[in-house]
């Protein structure tokens, strides 16, 4: 009897720190994704892709196993963002360094300016009180969908069978970039009202 409480009390603990362990991982994963980009191998540049895109699903279990199994934390809620926000934009600086052509430099910028820009407006939201009127909407999760396939394409980058994957990754991104704008303008016209104050 006391073996089975231990062991459930122990998966119940467990389970708990799942989301966290995650979003730690997804971190660790960043410096793994930088040192393939840059190996001299013909497969290096594939590994970085499925390191990414490793991160980018730990990114959506973290987020289903705090929900599923209510293990939301403080920790975890400061965490998750800032984990998104350094694997896409270490991801978006080393591809522009690799192609470094005007319009991936208008589209890092749009993005990563969004990123600063988004988590100043909640941060002064939250000292204010208000934090929930600018919560992630749907169009910043399209954003995200969009955001991720580029990033994983360009960090591909070679041609598989008759596609293109680079100019497709290249497409996507400024598609996201795109949306990147459109959902800014939607968390700042939710803040307007208390800005204009």
């Amino acid at each position: 009897m006391v073996v089975k409480i231990a062991t459930i009390v122990a998966k119940n603990l467990m389970i708990k720190h799942i989301p966290n362990t995650l979003t730690i991982v997804r971190v660790v994963l960043i410096p793994v994704m930088i040192l393939f980009f840059y190996l001299p191998f013909e497969w290096a540049r594939f590994v970085a892709c499925w390191v990414f895109v490793a991160a980018s699903i730990t990114d959506f279990l973290d987020g289903y196993f705090a929900r599923r199994y209510q293990s939301e934390s403080k920790l975890g809620a400061f965490l998750d963002p800032v984990a998104d926000k350094l694997t896409v934009t270490t991801a978006l600086i080393i591809l522009l360094q690799d192609h470094p052509t005007v319009l991936m430099m208008i589209a890092t910028a749009v993005i990563i300016g969004r990123e600063i820009t988004i988590s100043a407006l909640r941060e002064w939201m939250a000292e204010l009180g208000k934090r929930s009127a600018v919560n992630v909407a749907m169009i910043g999760k399209i954003k995200t969908v969009f955001q991720m396939t580029a990033i994983g394409f360009l960090l591909y980058e070679a041609d598989l069978w008759f596609l293109p994957v680079y100019n497709i990754g290249l497409v996507l991104l400024y598609v996201a970039a795109g949306l990147t704008l459109y959902s800014m303008y939607i968390y700042i016209k939710a803040a307007w009202p208390l800005m204009k104050d």
